[in-house]
């Protein structure tokens, strides 16, 4: 019975130190916050000439618009886009970024777009698909406090139950059973 005991008061304080102090560089202090980022519905497309990346901003689609060969922004173009209910020409707000404003949202679908390039003597037809049938959310998976004391609860069941069996296996020694 004496050994029993001993083992018990050892496991538990094993268990204890375990929890109060941290190992091999880990940080158990308070967990970060959890990450949630939504992302816009987007879209590429590239010919020899330009680089056109647009991104629906609610109730914006803004188009950035880029030489392919340098990556440097077209400045004072016409932009003009058409397709998924959108037609007109985006004003410029930036060198190489042009907005044009959305007057209806996007219903959730797959949206073919025509995007017309022209800058000095270069001009250009993308085309491209934006898709605003879902926004992206991703979030970074936090362990709660309730999961430790689940995990907690459990050990200390299973200890109580190992320590129940060594003392009715030592009452069965000293019966001679």
């Amino acid at each position: 019975m004496k050994h029993a005991v001993a083992v018990a008061l050892l496991s538990v304080a094993l268990t204890t130190m375990n929890l109060a102090f941290g190992h091999g560089g880990e940080d158990h202090g308070a967990p970060p916050p959890p990450v949630a980022q939504v992302v816009e519905p987007r879209t590429a497309a590239a010919t020899e000439e330009f680089e056109v990346v647009t991104l629906l901003e609610g109730r914006k689609l803004v188009v950035y618009v880029d030489r392919f060969a340098s990556n440097e922004p077209v400045a004072q173009a016409k932009v003009e886009i058409e397709g998924a209910g959108l037609k007109g020409v985006a004003s410029e707000i930036a060198p190489g970024t042009y907005v044009l404003d959305v007057t209806a949202p996007l219903p959730p679908a797959k949206h073919p777009l025509t995007i017309s390039v022209e800058a000095g003597d270069s001009v250009d037809l993308l085309s491209a698909t934006l898709d605003t049938s879902a926004s992206v959310a991703t979030e970074v998976h936090t362990h709660g406090w309730s999961e430790w004391v689940i995990w907690g609860v459990s050990g200390a069941l299973l200890l109580m139950t190992g320590i129940l069996f060594a003392v009715r296996r030592h009452k069965r020694a000293k019966k001679g059973i």
